[in-house]
């Protein structure tokens, strides 16, 4: 199959979060199953800083934007040990700036003419390549715009009739909304802006333009997906997602094995699998709480925390327990992340109380989310909900046992220790259900009682989390086989229709 990938982030070009890894990999590994496939992204300042070798096509276009036409370029890379063309929209007015969305806490107000531009240069790619294109796969509302224009605005042009459109929602609590004025700039008639189409509480969605106008839906787990058609998860749109059910499916990320390989990883001071984990990881513990200031002590629990400092992500429940335990359990906390001021100010102050106890870093280090996953003995991700979720993936490789509540994602990929599931040999980590500091106290205190008292029970749990198989290969597969079926449908409707 030919497809495109029209998306805002690819790692290592662009990256805020989990969709520049998902459209770093995905594509790659879709190439090596032998399908052809290209991204389409913006030329931000930051890509041209990141050691890849990027030349000018010589295409130049020529794009509506509202009632004026906005030149452009197209540039190319490719992504690092593949052969995965990455087309670079450059326009320097839009695009030539210090952020991606926007800075110093605030969105860029053209944010609606940025992204319109980046879906209109996205379609132009099979009339300037040749390309006979099968599926144009767009990712959250930035790219929500794709599969609109391709059904209203290429739907009779010549070689579009046949393309499907795909499109993949992130996270849901990102919708692309703006004021309705902004309606012009996308060029599509005014007919469409209503609330079945493009209209959302009287503002203009980029997300729902993808929702309603796509050939097929996917997100990024299955319970997300049953998840966001309920009132409590749909952020308004999960009407919309109900009536679109049959064409919604859930397929959760993969793990990039180049990356992520506690036996391949050079961030590490000790590299191990799962026949030698206890060693290495052992000698990654010792290394880690030297590095980060905490006591030096093989026996004691040591639980790792990395990511956004927010809400979505637990830390009013963390903040909770952290105050609980610091001064009466033995444990050990290290947090890498950067979030919420009141989080920054919270853990500072405790780690000044407790320095041999709790270590952070505020901000992002890729080299030190690498060691905390092979030191920690726990990961906490106690999300109030949480789409796909990767660091439960990399903590289950790397043998940092998951504490997770049970939502979206890591209700997928994390199975409980019960006692039945230890029994059966299945329990890889821990789950509690409901969003409260109380549950997320009780299960790490079930954890750790499993870690220093269940030996054999605990090393199963890891061992069993490292023997997965989280890589991309799987989840590609699930993609092929949901593109086979939006192309077949989309190719017998346009069939009937002619």
């Amino acid at each position: 199959m030919n497809i495109v990938f029209v998306t805002s982030e690819v790692a290592p070009l662009a990256k805020t979060g989990g969709l520049a890894d998902v459209c770093g990999a995905l594509p790659a590994e879709l190439a090596r199953q032998g399908h052809r496939v290209s991204v389409v992204m913006p030329a931000y300042r930051g890509c041209f800083h990141q050691g890849l070798a990027i030349q000018d096509t010589g295409h130049r276009l020529e794009l509506p934007i509202g009632q004026r036409l906005v030149s452009a370029q197209l540039l190319e890379t490719t992504l690092p040990e593949s052969d995965v063309p990455v087309y670079l929209v450059q326009q320097a007015a839009f695009f030539d700036r210090p952020g991606l969305y926007g800075e110093g806490g605030r969105d860029y107000p053209d944010n609606c003419e940025r992204f319109v531009l980046l879906a209109r240069a996205a379609l132009e790619l099979p009339r300037f390549f040749d390309m006979a294109v099968d599926v144009f796969h767009s990712h959250d509302w930035q790219a929500g715009l794709v599969p609109a224009l391709l059904n209203i605005e290429y739907r009779h042009a010549r070689g579009y009739s046949g393309i499907a459109s795909v499109f993949t929602i992130h996270n849901l609590a990102y919708q692309g909304c703006f004021p309705s004025w902004d309606m012009a700039v996308t060029g599509l008639d005014w007919r469409y802006f209503n609330y079945r189409q493009l209209e959302f509480y009287g503002q203009l969605s980029l997300l729902k333009a993808g929702l309603v106008f796509a050939d097929a839906l996917t997100t990024v787990s299955p319970t997300y997906a049953r998840e966001i058609q309920t009132p409590e998860q749909g952020y308004g749109l999960d009407g919309v997602l109900r009536e679109r059910g049959e064409s919604l499916t859930g397929i959760v990320n993969g793990v990039d094995g180049r990356v992520w390989d506690p036996a391949t990883d050079q961030h590490l001071p000790a590299r191990y699998d799962v026949t030698t984990w206890q060693e290495g990881k052992a000698e990654c513990k010792a290394a880690l709480q030297a590095e980060m200031g905490l006591a030096v002590d093989p026996f004691v629990p040591l639980i790792g925390l990395v990511g956004r400092l927010a809400d979505q992500k637990g830390w009013d429940l963390v903040a909770q327990v952290m105050r609980r335990w610091l001064p009466h359990e033995y444990a050990q906390w290290v947090v890498l992340g950067t979030g919420q001021p009141e989080y920054h100010s919270l853990l500072g102050d405790l780690a000044a109380q407790f320095p041999g106890k709790l270590s952070v870093r505020l901000g992002f280090h890729e080299g030190l989310a690498h060691r905390i996953e092979a030191a920690s003995d726990l990961f906490a991700m106690p999300s109030r909900y949480e789409p796909c979720g990767l660091n439960q993936l990399y903590s289950l490789k790397y043998g940092a046992v998951p504490v997770v509540r049970n939502t979206g994602g890591l209700a997928d990929t994390v199975t409980d220790a019960s006692a039945a599931h230890l029994s059966a040999g299945v329990a890889t980590g821990f789950h509690f259900d409901h969003y409260d500091a109380d549950a997320l106290d009780a299960t790490l205190r079930r954890a750790v009682h499993c870690y220093r008292f269940q030996r054999g029970d605990w090393e199963k749990l890891v061992a069993t989390g490292m023997s997965q198989d989280w890589s991309w290969g799987q989840s590609a597969r699930q993609y092929v086989a949901m593109y086979e079926q939006a192309v077949e449908r989309k190719r017998n409707a346009a069939s009937q229709a002619s």
